[in-house]
C-alpha cells in the first residue's frame, strides 16, 4: 500500500484501506479486526491514527467497537432508502424482496399530553390512539414504531388488520399524509427496545422522529420509529444553492 506516499492525513489514507480490505473480503461481516496493535503496525501508523480512523468508521457504521472485545465489522444495511423521500416502512421492506409484516404491542386511547399539544397544535384534540406495534422483514423483528393519532382519525378496531397507518387513516377519515417534518437521532441502549429487536447491547438504533401533515398543512400523525442500523441506512440528496 502507499499511505506513506498519499498527501492525505494519515486517518483519511488509513479509512480509506480498511474500506477497501472489507470490500475485497479481507475481512467479512461481523469479522473481528485485528487488534490496534497488529492493525497499525500492518498499516504502518500510529495507534493514535488508527484510533481516530476507527471512531470515524464507527460513526459511518461500518464497524463496531466492543470495548474489552475488539472492532467487528458491521453487516451491510439491507433496507436503504433516501430520506427525502416519504416512503413507509412496508414499502422500503417489499422493495427490497423482503416479506413486511406487523407485530401489535399495545393499543390506545391516552390523553394528550403538554408536548403532545404542542406537536398537533394549533389543532386541539381531546385523546390521542397511541399504537406500539413492531415491525418485521421475513418475520425478524427490524423496527419498533410508536405512532400517535387523534382519535377520530382511525378506527381502533380495524388497526390489527392492516399493516399501513396511512392508508388505514385516509380510508376512515380522508386524510393523506402529504409530507413530514423528520428528525433523526442515534440511540444507544434501551433495554425494552433492543430486548424488542434482538439487538447487540452496544449496537445503535437510528430514531426517526416524525409529524406529518395533510395538504392543508393539518398536523395527523407523530411517530417515533427505532431502526436497526444494522439492517437500514438513510441518504439524502443535498443541492448546491451557489
Amino acid at each position: 500500500m502507499s499511505i506513506k506516499t498519499d498527501s492525505r492525513h494519515l486517518y483519511l489514507q488509513v479509512i480509506d484501506e480498511i474500506k477497501r480490505d472489507i470490500e475485497n473480503g479481507k475481512y467479512k461481516e461481523k469479522e473481528k479486526l485485528p487488534s490496534e496493535f497488529q492493525l497499525s503496525k500492518q498499516l504502518g501508523v500510529s495507534r493514535a491514527t488508527l484510533r481516530e480512523a476507527l471512531r470515524i468508521l464507527e460513526e459511518d457504521n461500518i464497524v463496531n467497537r466492543r470495548h474489552g472485545v475488539g472492532t467487528f465489522v458491521n453487516p451491510k444495511p439491507v433496507f436503504s432508502s433516501g430520506i427525502e423521500q416519504l416512503t413507509s416502512v412496508t414499502h422500503m421492506i417489499e422493495q427490497s424482496g423482503n416479506s413486511a409484516g406487523s407485530q401489535y404491542l399495545s393499543t390506545e386511547i391516552i390523553d394528550p399530553t403538554n408536548e403532545d399539544k404542542r406537536k398537533f397544535g394549533p389543532k386541539r384534540m381531546n385523546r390521542l390512539a397511541k399504537i406500539e406495534r413492531v415491525r418485521t422483514a421475513d418475520d425478524q423483528p427490524v423496527v419498533f414504531c410508536i405512532d400517535k393519532i387523534p382519535e377520530n382519525y382511525i378506527p381502533m378496531d380495524r388497526v390489527h388488520k392492516s399493516d399501513s397507518i396511512f392508508r388505514l387513516m385516509e380510508e376512515y377519515a380522508n386524510k393523506r399524509v402529504a409530507y413530514a417534518v423528520t428528525y433523526i437521532e442515534a440511540i444507544g441502549y434501551h433495554d425494552r427496545i433492543y430486548d424488542i429487536l434482538n439487538c447487540h447491547p452496544e449496537q445503535t438504533l437510528l430514531l426517526l422522529k416524525q409529524m406529518h401533515y395533510t395538504e392543508d398543512d393539518e398536523p395527523v400523525l407523530y411517530s417515533a420509529n427505532y431502526f436497526r442500523s444494522d439492517m437500514f441506512s438513510f441518504h439524502v440528496l443535498r443541492k448546491r444553492l451557489y
